[in-house]
């Protein structure tokens, strides 16, 4: 797996456990997997499976928890939004998390 590749994994697990979703172990593979609700039912989805950083589908529903979560907007997600980049949008959304799991 490239060292790219691994961040993004890593970086789709640090969002998924903000949000909050469900996890389970399945037999046989014994992998770890995150139930994403997607409009009125869910998936089950491995690590490697999550989303966010392609899908607008799945990263405005976090924008929204930031949002829902704060007080005042934060310019960063505000600022990336604003370039209808996902990858910007993404980024920031990672910079917010981190640093609210620092504080």
């Amino acid at each position: 797996m490239k060292l790219e590749q691994y961040q993004i994994i890593h970086s789709n697990k640090l969002i998924a456990e903000f949000m909050g979703l469900e996890t389970a172990t399945f037999i046989p593979s014994g992998h770890l997997n995150y139930y994403h609700r997607e409009f009125d039912s869910g998936t089950w989805y491995e690590v490697h499976e999550l989303s966010y950083n392609l899908s607008w589908d799945w990263l405005m529903p976090v924008i929204e928890e930031i949002d829902h979560s704060q007080i005042e907007t934060v310019k960063g997600i505000e600022d990336a939004l604003a370039t209808r980049v996902i990858g910007d949008v993404y980024k920031a959304v990672l910079e917010f998390i981190i640093n609210k799991y620092k504080n």
